[in-house]
């Protein structure tokens, strides 16, 4: 058992907490039985595997154990001192993965691609890749000035979608305009626009969605070619992005739906 919060591999791993650990050593945490699950059910293979004695005793966690040491995973157990410098979580499950930062395959034909401008709350950013998954969304490109997708609060959130979806971190906006193509870009916005109803998505497309607080920026609005929003019957004047984008999104998928039960069958 390590016992001692100095150990190189528990330090090297500690590291990974923060954004900086993350890209020099190309790997993040992933905290929480149901999340090392879904990890190796989408064929990621942590390369080590912490955990306190209490989760051995849990015929789920002592599963999973065997199941990540079968993928070739270490497992090191340690105190429970030693291991809450590793969670960031109140009430931890007693097991984290270390693993590589997933490599997407980029979709060769995307039918919608979603853009996330400036979404910097964690909880935020992991709710919207849960209903992007959801949604059947093609692509999320993440534009300059988003929360790292791989902060650990965002794996958590995100409940798995992160191992299935393709994620692409955009260094710049140029490399958001190259993603996009020449589709057409929809603006989420608050007021005067399109009722998100009223759009076509089963045309290729692209949306950008902003953070509430800061709205779109001027990039994003330079690659817009329109507009869309979500009426309000009530005073409410928005909705967090995490939910518009959730509204947005299954209104896209209930017409792609639609269109392919139109369709004739082969």
């Amino acid at each position: 058992m390590i016992t001692s919060p100095e150990n190189p591999k528990v330090k090297q791993a500690r590291a990974l907490l923060e954004g900086k650990g993350r890209r020099e050593q190309g790997r993040c945490l992933i905290e929480g039985v149901r999340l090392i699950e879904e990890a190796l059910r989408a064929g990621v293979s942590p390369a080590l595997v912490f955990f306190v004695d209490q989760a051995q005793q849990n015929a789920r966690s002592a599963a999973l154990l065997e199941a990540a040491r079968a993928e070739g995973a270490a497992l090191l157990e340690v105190s429970p001192a030693v291991f809450g410098t590793l969670s960031d979580t109140v009430a931890s499950q007693g097991v984290i993965a270390v693993a590589s930062i997933r490599r997407v395959t980029l979709p060769p034909r995307a039918a919608l691609i979603l853009v996330l401008d400036k979404i910097r709350d964690p909880g935020n950013l992991g709710a919207i890749l849960r209903s992007a998954e959801a949604a059947a969304v093609s692509l999320v490109v993440l534009a300059p000035g988003c929360v790292d997708p791989w902060n650990p609060k965002v794996v958590r959130s995100g409940m798995g979608a992160h191992f299935r979806l393709p994620l692409v971190p955009a260094p710049s906006w140029d490399a958001v305009a190259q993603h996009i193509g020449d589709r057409p870009v929809w603006l989420a916005a608050a007021h005067r626009a399109l009722p998100y109803d009223r759009v076509d998505w089963t045309a290729e497309c692209a949306l950008i969605i902003g953070s509430e607080a800061a709205g779109l920026s001027a990039e994003a609005e330079a690659l817009g070619t329109g507009h869309v929003t979500i009426p309000m019957a009530g005073p409410v004047e928005s909705l967090n992005a995490a939910m518009a984008t959730t509204v947005l999104l299954f209104e896209a998928a209930r017409q792609r739906r639609q269109q392919d039960d139109r369709s004739p069958q082969a």
